[in-house]
């Protein structure tokens, strides 16, 4: 059975109401049909669900699929991508341990490495993504976990994930990949040889901007100690949210493939506009890992970047030039959404670190939604003429 139809058909266990569309699970604990019954949940001699912090029909159900996109042996539901992405850390790691990081990651993800697992001491060496040398150079006999997203927020840098996995071979060192951009459809890190893979559910996998969410999937070993973790600190996924992500689901596959055509088609309208320095786009020939990209990726995903002369602003007069695209920090909408980086999501970085990883104060982020691309064209098209 291919994996669209799953996405589709693995559902919760139906109940004796016989419903077609599984019912909402609004419900913060569940009962027992007596106090033994209850003694053998606890201590695991009897499957069943308990408390909702714990597990839940809903969230079971998203977990299921995910795991399955993901050809992963176990899951976990959070009630972010980045409760999703410290949990993957703080259940692992310890004091003393150290971590080897793309330098190309979201400013949250910088936060947490240089501002809160600092503090447990825990140390951070960041190197240039796709400098597979720089990686090899940096881990030290304490290194206990890599960390990378591939393509990255927002400069869509590419990391050879196979590559890096066989730098960990031999050690006992954990990678995790963040999938967000690429989504299971694009890519699968785990096959790669990655061990955990994670999502902001609240970007593509959700799809219309309505809730959040985060996920990891991965190795059983792993998994175990950040369920430990994540069961005790409480960083639990709503039933409401799973209901919304598990349907979203359906339509990854298809939604994936029309981002993913019309960003391309957007990126090669675009290219060489006069007012744009650059366009950058995985599967354009100009993008610096083209290859990999075209190698490693089944599309080019659904975000690309432009570079607009005359920095910020010439920024704002686009975006108010804009007619169709929405203005948000967030992204996998169906609704095509531009965000300013260097003043938004990635604010907090250094100005050095900016200009290292190419986060130019002309640099525009698109999400390219599922509207018309003649739509699309012609907006963006119009709205780079009115700043030249």
């Amino acid at each position: 059975m291919q994996k669209q139809t799953k996405a589709i058909r693995i559902q919760a266990e139906r109940s004796h109401n016989r419903e077609h569309s599984v019912p909402l699970y609004l419900t913060s604990s569940f009962t027992f049909d007596d106090a033994e019954e209850g003694r053998a949940i606890f201590a695991e001699e009897k499957s069943g669900n308990i408390y909702s912090r714990y597990m839940n029909p809903n969230v079971d159900e998203f977990v299921e699929k995910m795991v399955m996109l993901e050809n992963a042996e176990d899951g976990l539901a959070f009630s972010t991508g980045m409760a999703a992405i410290f949990a993957s850390m703080a259940g692992l790691l310890k004091a003393g341990d150290h971590i080897v990081a793309s330098n190309a990651l979201f400013g949250s993800c910088i936060q947490i490495l240089t501002k809160i697992t600092a503090k447990w001491g825990i140390e951070c060496t960041f190197v240039p993504g796709a400098d597979l040398k720089a990686w090899e150079a940096a881990i030290q006999p304490n290194t206990k976990f890599l960390f990378c997203e591939s393509p990255s927020n927002p400069g869509l840098e590419l990391i050879d994930l196979k590559a890096l996995a066989d730098l960990k071979k031999g050690r006992d060192i954990v990678l995790a990949v963040d999938n967000c951009f690429a989504t299971p459809i694009l890519q699968t890190p785990l096959d790669l040889g990655a061990d955990l893979v994670i999502h902001s559910a609240t970007k593509y996998i959700d799809g219309q901007g309505r809730v959040l969410g985060g996920v990891i999937c991965g190795k059983k070993v792993y998994m175990d100690e950040i369920r430990f973790f994540a069961r005790h600190t409480g960083p639990s996924l709503s039933p409401f949210n799973a209901w919304i992500l598990s349907k979203s689901l359906e339509l990854l596959d298809l939604r994936m493939q029309k981002h993913s055509e019309n960003a391309q088609a957007l990126a090669e309208a675009l290219d060489g506009h006069a007012s744009l320095v650059r366009v950058k786009y995985p599967f354009l020939k100009s993008h610096p890992q083209y290859d990999l990209a075209k190698r490693q990726m089944k599309y080019g995903g659904g975000i690309l970047t432009l570079d607009i002369k005359g920095g910020f602003e010439k920024v704002v007069a686009f975006s108010k030039a804009l007619k169709i695209a929405s203005i948000s920090p967030n992204l996998g909408d169906s609704r095509t959404i531009i965000t300013h980086p260097a003043s938004t999501t990635h604010a907090k970085i250094a100005a050095e670190e900016k200009v290292a990883l190419g986060i130019t104060d002309g640099l525009v982020r698109v999400a390219v939604g599922l509207e018309s691309i003649d739509d699309l064209k012609a907006d963006f098209i119009q709205a780079l003429n009115a700043i030249q």
